[in-house]
């Protein structure tokens, strides 16, 4: 959710209108991530600043900038810039455009901010800073941050703009990133984070003479034990009427790229907003403090940790822009559907090899021994996360022949779950950087366990704190419903359960079996996605209905749920994934001749089950529509509607069965007229509790 992107050019030469337009670029390429209401900051032709906001799409803020041209010089070249630039998804007031970012420290805008994230002590700072004589015109959390920088710099006019931000920073509670333009502190910037991603991408006109960055202290810093970076920090705070500051440090040292300082710097939440620029990029860590003074970038640490690396890697970015645009599609969301037979393929791609029948997972092949003497493997997620975890449950405990916990994170945080050194935890994300899930993993990681991550996303918070993990490969997922990702972190936990039965004789002809299934996978989901006229002709008849029930069980419950999910989030339409062995228990009572209701039922081992919960449906006047295998005239000739399927082996079912789930809500969203990729209400990437 929400979207930061600053732009800072250094003896770069860069007219006012260009500086605009990569900040608006920055913003469109983070649209995904879901947002309300836009808005830059850049520098007038007085050295004052400017704030442009606008409420509703980057569209309406570009023509809201070019409304304002007339004000400014737009041509000239500007030689050192920093400009900054938002996407707020609100938590704290409406979307306005006073609630809109950068906020203001005040009506000189002498600091401005752009904030990802939640403050959550951020009513005690309002008090502090009222009582101080501040007034404020927003209903945001943000606006306390913009004005206690405007206060220590009143208190301590000979501190750097670093050493500003990071007294500001010792004061926050909660999870954010935050980027700092000041006027100052003409073409310079300051960025943070805890909690919420950011990065920083470096351009230069030769390759860089160094791969790292150096992680400056101050002089009197002493090292801290290593504990998690959450939301609730376990050290004291100062009461807000005497706030000390961070002591003043002496660090010189910066990181300089070239001898002739030519150079841009590109801060963003995601690498999708600065791949067209370059490839190189810095991921931050909880409490970095980065700073670009005189074109030179350092990052310095508010506190020091025991096992803190001493520098920071700059990494080589494997995306291409073509991958982050729509191509030939009229959605991101249909482009990644129809993307499906290729990134299960990279997702395998390295990792199995069909023709020895064995699968290497390199980024947990030295914990594998240990994973097998654990007590029991806990899968957590969120929403469609969770859902490829109960996906591959039954197939984990057949293979690996251990307790299987399935736990929504936020659920498993409420009820204070006992962990254990000799659990094995599994954090499943497709950002890397959801706020539960995260949270969980810190207090599995507190606890001794040992953390996996399945995340789509290098660099991302859970990437950096698990032990061990795959990385899915899926690719940008941009459109804010996940389609790609649910299959590769499915295929991802198929090959772990391969991976951890590797060894045993009595389960050779099963193994034989799925590995059969994943090299057929590919042309099965290319025939699956031929259906999509049939799909969308089924759309047409459903799209104006109030209400969808979803039923299945075995293999086949998650993609229910799944399936129920993505028809809520993108139609706005109430729909129910039912475990079908539930149905007499209460959902039965929905059945009638008006209540759609679709059906999965293949020919595995619960297929007896699933056609008596049809034939209930049916004596009920029900009119289901079912999904099932190819050739199986029998069970279709007693649906209403039917969608045929290739057959493939019962543990893989949920990967062809939820592309039709997948494609019907596709088009039920675009015949009611709803916005496909960037749902209401909805963000991509929650980093937020």
């Amino acid at each position: 959710m929400c979207g930061i992107f600053g732009y800072i050019n250094y003896l770069t030469p860069k007219s006012r209108k260009e500086i605009l337009d990569l900040l608006v670029t920055g913003l469109k390429r983070q649209e995904y991530r879901g947002y309300d209401s836009a808005g830059v900051a850049i520098d007038t032709d007085n050295k004052d600043i400017a704030l442009i906001k606008k409420t509703g799409k980057v569209k309406l803020l570009e023509e809201e900038i070019n409304k304002r041209c007339a004000e400014m010089d737009m041509e000239t070249a500007i030689d050192i810039h920093c400009g900054i630039a938002h996407t707020r998804w609100a938590t704290h007031g409406v979307p306005s455009e006073t609630n809109s970012h950068p906020q203001r420290s005040d009506d000189a805008h002498s600091f401005v901010v752009v904030h990802n994230g939640i403050v959550t002590n951020y009513k005690e700072v309002k008090v502090f800073l009222q009582n101080k004589g501040y007034r404020f015109e927003s209903d945001t959390d943000t606006e306390i941050i913009a004005k206690l920088i405007h206060l220590f710099y009143i208190q301590h006019p000979t501190y750097s703009f670093r050493e500003l931000v990071e007294s500001v920073v010792q004061q926050l509670e909660g999870a954010f990133a935050l980027c700092f333009k000041s006027k100052h502190f003409p073409g310079e910037c300051v960025a943070t984070r805890r909690g919420s991603p950011l990065l920083v991408g470096i351009k230069t006109k030769t390759r860089l003479s160094t791969d790292y960055v150096p992680i400056l202290y101050g002089k009197d810093d002493t090292p801290a034990s290593k504990e998690p970076s959450d939301s609730a920090h376990s050290e004291h705070r100062p009461h807000m009427r005497d706030i000390p500051v961070l002591p003043r440090t002496e660090s010189t040292s910066e990181f300089q790229p070239l001898e002739d300082k030519e150079v841009e710097y590109f801060f963003a939440s995601d690498a999708a907003a600065v791949i067209e620029h370059t490839n190189r990029v810095i991921y931050f860590e909880d409490d970095d403090v980065a700073a670009v003074k005189e074109g030179a970038l350092s990052i310095h640490r508010l506190r020091r940790n025991m096992d803190d690396p001493h520098s920071r890697e700059i990494h080589t970015v494997k995306m291409e822009l073509q991958q982050i645009m729509k191509g030939n599609y009229s959605f991101f969301m249909q482009k990644e559907i129809f993307e499906q037979p290729e990134s299960v393929i990279n997702t395998m791609r390295g990792r199995v090899n069909f023709e020895t029948q064995s699968i290497i997972l390199g980024g947990i092949k030295e914990y594998i021994p240990e994973i097998k003497r654990c007590r029991r493997l806990m899968l957590i997620g969120c929403g469609t996360s969770y859902h490829s975890a109960i996906a591959t449950r039954q197939l984990l405990e057949e293979l690996t022949e251990l307790p299987v916990m399935v736990e929504l994170a936020s659920d498993f945080l409420d009820r204070t779950t006992p962990v254990f050194r000799d659990d094995v935890c599994f954090f499943i994300s497709q950002s890397g950087e959801t706020a539960d899930t995260l949270m969980a993993l810190r207090y599995c990681k507190m606890r001794g366990a040992l953390i996996v991550g399945i995340t789509n996303t290098v660099g991302s918070s859970i990437c950096r704190e698990s032990h061990c993990g795959v990385h899915i490969n899926a690719g940008p997922e941009i459109g804010v419903a996940s389609t790609k990702a649910y299959t590769s972190q499915f295929i991802a936990l198929v090959m772990f359960a391969l991976v951890m039965s590797e060894d045993r004789i009595s389960l050779r002809q099963r193994r034989a079996e799925i590995m059969q299934g994943l090299e057929n996978l590919q042309e099965q989901i290319r025939a699956v996605l031929k259906l999509d006229a049939e799909v969308q002709a089924l759309a047409k008849d459903l799209y104006q209905q109030k209400s969808l029930l979803i039923m299945g069980r075995g293999y086949n419950y998650a993609t229910c749920l799944e399936g129920a999910l993505k028809v809520k989030e993108l139609t706005y339409m109430h729909s129910e994934g039912i475990m079908a062995g539930e149905l007499k228990h209460g959902p039965l009572a929905l059945i009638d001749d008006q209540m759609p209701v679709l059906m999965i039922v293949m020919r595995d081992p619960v297929y007896a089950k699933c056609m008596n919960a049809l034939q209930q449906v049916t004596a009920r006047e029900g009119r289901p529509i079912l999904i099932c295998e190819e050739g199986d005239n029998e069970t279709a000739s007693m649906a209403f509607k039917s969608l045929q399927i290739p057959k493939t082996v019962d543990c893989l079912q949920g990967i062809l069965t939820v592309i039709p789930m997948q494609l019907l809500s596709f088009h039920l969203a675009v015949l009611r007229g709803c916005n496909v990729d960037c749902p209401r209400n909805l963000a991509k990437s929650v980093t937020v509790e």
